[in-house]
């Protein structure tokens, strides 16, 4: 018998923001709206680039947003979010 996967807590919470259509998608799209302080919080894949947390780390320091990282890989949160494509960066708008 296949083990339960356990759903946490930023999974569910996730899951509500693409529910209300209030996630945006990329790096270039999150850095954009996180410097003009627009977002609520930010969710990384666990095999998100290294430079890319780096930038996104400097920017949600300054502007105070908490940053969630998921453990599931940028392909999985792809099929999560029901992309046709791995997704690195999801951003929750205000």
């Amino acid at each position: 018998m296949a083990k339960k996967k356990e759903i946490s807590k930023e999974i569910t919470d996730l899951k509500k923001e693409l529910v209300d259509d209030k996630v945006l998608v990329g790096k270039d799209v999150v850095l954009k709206n996180l410097k003009n302080e627009k977002l609520s919080k930010i969710y990384l894949a666990s095999n998100c680039p290294e430079k890319t947390i780096a930038d996104i780390k400097y920017y949600s320091d300054l502007a105070k947003v908490p940053i969630v990282a998921l453990k599931l890989n940028n392909e999985e949160l792809g099929v999560f979010c029901k992309k046709h494509f791995f997704i690195s960066v999801l951003g929750i708008k205000k």
